[in-house]
């Protein structure tokens, strides 16, 4: 009886292990494809913004050039 006992959980703790190897497995793998996934966004991201940030920088001001806001208007009594 002891060693029916014994067999039967080698069997059991050995299916046990087989099943969490592969899932294991499959998840690794899953979450290598996430992470790459989830790189390739940001690195895209990160170029999109660049090239937005880079359009949306004002151009610097040339000397001979004044803006609307620094033209002194008439005061009005």
């Amino acid at each position: 009886m002891a060693l029916t006992n014994f067999l039967l959980t080698v069997a059991g703790v050995s299916a046990a292990i087989l099943l969490l190897r592969s899932d294991v497995k499959n998840s690794a793998t899953i979450f290598r494809r996430n992470v790459r996934q989830i790189r390739n966004w940001i690195e895209e991201e990160s170029l999109s913004s660049s090239s937005k940030g880079a359009e949306k920088v004002k151009p610097k001001q040339v000397e001979g050039q004044v803006h609307e806001k620094e033209i002194p208007k008439d005061d009005k009594h």
